[in-house]
């Protein structure tokens, strides 16, 4: 079920893109958006640079993604089939199925009796990596991105210097005094 005339990257982009959208939904970058559902408001995966994160050599992914966007449409091709679901033959098939559909894939791939788990998972928590932590930027550029996942998420902007001060420590509490064991460099003697 390959679009005939998509590209292999067109095929391999839009298909990776529905994959992190499903993982953390966003809302559609455009009206014709065929990547991401648009089942949540604001950026999710997609739009937090899900893509820039999985395509880098860091991720480990970077030259699989190709056959993994083929293997994921190849698992989309199947489950309609199973469940009984018409795709549009003019695009990829996980990119086809409704949200809904796509979350249930997910959720059969991901399952701990499924022997390509382990992929799948990490694939997921990339994706989810690119919305919670910008993993892909250093911190200041991605604020400096608006970056929706850090937004949504309350994540504290850097003072002016663009440097991150804690004036409270998060456990309402002066911390212990250092052992005295405690070598220079931090660690226990």
């Amino acid at each position: 079920m390959t679009p005939e005339k998509w590209t292999v990257e067109q095929i391999t982009t839009t298909t990776m893109e529905a994959f992190a959208d499903t993982i953390v939904p966003g809302e559609k970058r455009s009206p014709d958006d065929l990547a991401v559902a648009g089942v949540a408001s604001g950026g999710g995966a997609v739009a937090s640079g899900a893509l820039e994160l999985l395509s880098d050599p860091a991720s480990g992914f970077a030259t699989a993604l190709e056959a993994l966007a083929g293997l994921l449409n190849d698992h989309a091709g199947r489950f309609a089939l199973e469940h009984g679901r018409e795709l549009d033959d003019a695009v990829p098939a996980f990119v086809a199925l409704p949200y809904a559909d796509r979350a249930a894939l997910m959720l059969r791939l991901t399952a701990p009796d499924n022997g390509e788990r382990d992929g799948w998972v990490a694939l997921a928590m990339l994706s989810n990596m690119a919305f919670d932590t910008a993993a892909h930027l250093h911190t200041a550029d991605a604020f400096a991105r608006e970056h929706p996942g850090l937004s949504i998420i309350g994540y504290a902007r850097p003072d002016t210097d663009g440097l991150w001060r804690f004036r409270d420590h998060s456990y309402g509490g002066t911390p212990a005094a250092t052992h005295p064991d405690t070598s220079p460099s931090g660690s226990p003697a």
